[in-house]
């Protein structure tokens, strides 16, 4: 039998501190911060066996020289060799800088997290303490310990983390409520899990990102701070080296020395900036709240490849009409490594639909992110063209795709919330971006976005424009995503599984709004779903994808009537309106196994691993060819057999006569 194809979800990536360290090693800054300061602690935990000099000799023939063979980075006014005493003062002065660290940023952490879950009055106790440690003179109560206990170094970096730790709790403690706040978070409560458990396994995890960057700043701040109070001479007691010590003492000979300065300051310059390198590097690591879309430096460089592409590139043969999508050979990738999408071919025709269906892992959503050139950051075009009213927006620049998202072609996300800000109202959303878009008047927007919400099925217009979307429900919010897609009046509609998340009722009512869209607009649409039913529903043509191909494709009604490929016919034996008859089977039809990794595609037909009717003809590259079905196309060796094998094992999962009727219904 073939067997399952419950869509099964990818595997999630690995552990944060692995994607760290990957991100640190691939940040040429972050690598040589860490390799700097990897050498600089060795070198000073090693001094002893290695340095020319102790740091107390003195040599009356080198006083305040300059580099030389003796000494390479020079001596002293009391002709004390320079490398030694750096590099024999390093480890005191990282070690007594991590103790700002580890005081000010774990104890900042703490009390965010216990104030983001232990309650308002917790919270506002805690903060109100750190506010008063805020406003104390940090400056003054060092000096005062100092007065009073001496130059301890260890206990005054101590003292300056418990200050410090004020700032972090303010700067954690947002983050932590956000996270307190997640659903997952309150699955945890329901699952008895308590405080400490949820603080540790849920909202700690989160912060990290966060906790990495203020670790890096505030290792920094010790080091510097560190060293102006041995400027200041409240370091080690004489003769033990410092860095702020040595620099103090170049300082008297600025004038007939002025060598001395360099070594020690270089030192620590570079010592702050490793430890800030290392903070952006491993800052970069994505969390659950992170964007996928690319960034600036990243668009920069899409631009310029962009206009490279357009200058090599031929003259584009047989333009499609006005208003036609025209998708020819699309791959996409990550850049300069795996393929994610290949050899994407498909047409979509003014006011028709076409619905891009398959598992999760299929790259529909690549595909559709290609159209409007918003995929995520490290991936992009590799080959093909994306025609639309006479240009290539595969190979078109950042500014040219500015002009056309929005006003050509716009997106609907699964997730509403991905398009509305939750700190604006819904009406200052959809009239700044019919203002932006349409070059209309205040008063002018405004009734335009009242339109707009009218058309989409909102009764109460005039309340929802002045409401905040945390203040209207989901399928209000998706109509209102659905409004402000069309402000632009939008000739192309990409639709990202814009049903998923809404229950049944909601779902019928966004498909037929859709549907109404259409029709009165005469826009075109390209729909990604995981639902057959929604293709019947709503769709004119269907492209069904795996393993980042297009498997099979032409009119909906032939498809699903009379499917070619094993993997169509499977998703149609799945169907879960075909188990609601008393003559259908107790489960529905599965295919064992799922989508396969990029990486592990196969050289042949990318679903021989679980298809029952693989064969040796199948380990060979399978091309896209017309299937017969008016102007379907299918990528199967065996598709003339399937069509009537594959109809046969249909009627054993599902009578022939429920399959029309069932096709049949949701076409209705």
């Amino acid at each position: 039998m073939i067997p399952s194809i419950a869509p099964t979800a990818t595997p999630r990536k690995t552990a944060l501190a692995k994607f760290s360290g990957h991100r640190l090693l691939t940040s040429p800054g972050g690598l040589a911060g860490a390799v700097w300061l990897a050498a600089l602690v060795v070198a000073s935990l090693t001094a002893p066996l290695w340095l020319p000099y102790k740091t107390e000799d003195q040599d009356f023939t080198a006083v305040l020289s300059g580099p030389s063979a003796a000494h390479w980075l020079g001596a002293d006014e009391l002709g004390r060799d320079l490398l030694s005493r750096i590099f024999a003062s390093a480890a005191g002065t990282l070690g007594t800088s991590l103790i700002t660290v580890i005081v000010g940023v774990a104890l900042g952490t703490i009390l965010a997290m216990t104030a983001a879950g232990a309650g308002d009055r917790a919270e506002g106790i805690i903060s109100r303490v750190t506010e008063i440690m805020m406003s104390l003179p940090g400056t003054v109560i060092i000096l005062a310990v100092i007065g009073a206990v001496g130059t301890n170094i260890p206990l005054i970096m101590a003292i300056l983390g418990v200050l410090i730790s004020a700032g972090i709790y303010r700067v954690m403690l947002g983050q932590a409520k956000s996270l307190q706040s997640q659903l997952y978070v309150d699955a945890a409560k329901v699952d008895g899990v308590g405080p400490l458990g949820i603080s540790l396994r849920h909202v700690l995890p989160g912060l990290t990102n966060t906790v990495v960057v203020q670790s890096a700043l505030i290792f920094a701040v010790g080091m510097l701070i560190q060293a102006g109070l041995a400027f200041i001479g409240f370091g080690p007691p004489i003769p033990q080296p410092s860095w702020g010590g040595m620099i103090q003492g170049a300082s008297q000979h600025v004038y007939d020395a002025p060598w001395l300065m360099v070594p020690t300051g270089a030192v620590l310059a570079l010592t702050v900036l490793s430890a800030n390198a290392i903070g952006n590097a491993l800052g970069k690591s994505p969390n659950a709240t992170a964007s996928h879309l690319p960034s600036a430096a990243i668009r920069r460089k899409r631009t310029a490849d962009a206009a490279a592409a357009v200058a090599a590139a031929p003259a584009v043969e047989n333009l499609p009409a006005a208003g036609q999508l025209s998708v020819r050979g699309l791959s996409v990738g990550v850049d300069g490594g795996t393929p994610l999408v290949t050899d994407v071919t498909f047409d979509v025709a003014p006011g028709t639909v076409l619905g891009l269906v398959g598992e999760s892992g299929c790259g529909k959503t690549m595909t559709a992110l290609s159209l409007l050139g918003l995929l995520p950051s490290g991936v992009s075009v590799a080959d093909g063209q994306i025609l639309w009213n006479g240009r290539n927006l595969a190979s078109a620049t950042e500014k040219d795709l500015e002009g056309i998202r929005g006003r050509d072609v716009a997106l609907i996300s699964q997730e509403p919330m991905r398009a509305l800000d939750p700190m604006f109202t819904v009406g200052y959303q959809l009239t700044a971006a019919i203002r932006r878009l349409g070059k209309a008047g205040k008063a002018e927007a405004r009734a335009e976005a009242l339109s707009l919400l009218e058309k989409v099925g909102i009764v109460d217009a005039r309340r929802i424009l002045k409401s905040y979307p945390h203040q209207i429900s989901g399928g209000m919010a998706q109509r209102v995503a659905i409004a402000l897609a069309l402000s632009g009046k939008p000739r192309l509609l990409v639709a990202d599984e814009p049903t998923t998340a809404l229950d049944v009722t909601v779902q019928a009512e966004i498909l037929s709004l859709l549907r109404s869209l259409v029709k009165d607009t005469g826009m075109s649409v390209v729909m990604v779903t995981h639902d057959l039913g929604v293709v019947a529903d709503i769709c004119d043509n269907v492209a069904v994808m795996y393993a980042g191909q297009v498997v099979e494709s032409g009119r909906t009604a032939s498809i699903l009537d009379n499917p070619r490929h094993p993997y169509t016919l499977a998703l149609l034996a799945a169907d879960p309106h075909a188990n609601t008859a008393h003559d259908m089977p107790d489960r529905l039809a599965t295919i064992k196994g799922q989508v396969p990794q990029p990486k592990d595609w196969p050289a042949g037909c990318r679903f021989a691993a679980r298809c029952q009717f693989a064969g040796s003809a199948c380990t060979t590259p399978v091309p896209l060819l017309p299937s017969g079905s008016e102007d379907g196309e299918v990528r199967c060796v065996k598709a003339d057999e399937l069509a009537v094998e594959g109809l046969a094992w249909l009627a054993t999962e599902i009578p022939t006569h429920r399959v029309l009727e069932i096709v049949e219904k949701d076409m209705a």
